[in-house]
């Protein structure tokens, strides 16, 4: 959204996070004259987003959201991390205003840039009567942090919330909801405390489970101390026996371990007396967050 490339064919070849919030904003019309407040709270390519942005962010967000003539905030994000940051602020808000994610596929300067649309449909979604909770627009769909996901390297339309559908969509301006706004997670208040006054966050890593999965991986985290350990599991929470094995061990050390999948959709349904617990649904990325939120208490 805010990349920048040397020429105006070039949607690859760009370099992230060079337009700032005030020269995005002015390049949309249709927004001169709405009442809008900038902040700009970083600048940076968001595959190097960090915890410590994301406790900026999440505190500003709340600064902001507490303001009685705000209406709703909207953060523009690059695409690859916006599902993790969705999630994360999903987990330490409880906003009873909207708090909208939106990005961009294209940089600032192709000759078809989806950023500016992504925008002014961000604001829809923003100021509807109504709307809150925290959810990510993007190619005229509104997705619920819980669900959203990046599904596609390169096409405009790269977001899915995968089983469960998006929210709704954005229409000329209007909102057609299909599905209610998403709610809270619970102990997101308390979450955000402790993710705030945290000196050290949890380390926790995902370990992928693949044919020929060895115990190496695994062993060689515990041995550093790892906290926790996310398996992004084949199929329905499957791991190879000996990354099984390994996991096992590493629960009985104390490391908490919790099953994924690597399926783009779907979840793992756990069966009885199941050894290693599953993520409730969750991805790889967002149960990893799930995970440190739940070691932090």
């Amino acid at each position: 959204m805010a990349g920048k490339a040397a020429s105006a064919v070039d949607t690859l070849g760009y370099t992230a996070a060079q337009l700032g919030v005030e020269e995005l904003l002015a390049s949309i019309p249709t927004l001169r004259g709405t009442p809008l407040v900038t902040e700009q709270v970083a600048q940076v390519d968001s595959k190097d987003m960090s915890f410590e942005l994301w406790r900026l962010l999440a505190l500003r967000c709340a600064h902001q959201l507490a303001q009685e003539d705000v209406a709703g905030v909207v953060v523009t994000h690059g695409t690859d991390t916006l599902e993790e940051t969705a999630y994360f602020l999903h987990s330490v808000l409880v906003p009873a205003k909207p708090v909208v994610l939106t990005c961009a596929m294209r940089p600032a300067t192709a000759l078809a840039p989806d950023g500016p649309q992504n925008i002014v449909d961000a604001f829809a979604v923003a100021a509807a009567e109504g709307a809150h909770g925290v959810v990510a627009v993007c190619a005229g769909a509104i997705h619920g942090a819980r669900d959203v996901a990046k599904q596609h390297t390169y096409r405009l339309d790269a977001f899915t919330s995968g089983d469960a559908g998006p929210i709704g969509y954005v229409e000329e301006g209007r909102l057609r909801l299909v599905r209610p706004w998403p709610t809270a997670g619970a102990g997101a208040q308390a979450a955000l405390r402790k993710w705030t006054d945290a000196r050290r966050w949890p380390r926790v890593e995902i370990v992928m489970n693949y044919a020929g999965a060895t115990a190496a991986v695994v062993e060689a985290l515990v041995a550093q101390g790892i906290d926790g350990i996310v398996a992004a599991a084949t199929g329905n929470g499957t791991l190879h026996h000996d990354l099984e094995a390994a996991l096992l061990a590493a629960q009985v050390r104390g490391v908490k371990v919790v099953r994924s999948t690597r399926c783009a959709q779907g979840r793992v349904l756990s069966l009885a007396g199941a050894r290693l617990p599953d993520s409730g649904g969750l991805p790889p990325v967002k149960a990893r967050i799930a995970l440190m939120l739940e070691l932090l208490a």
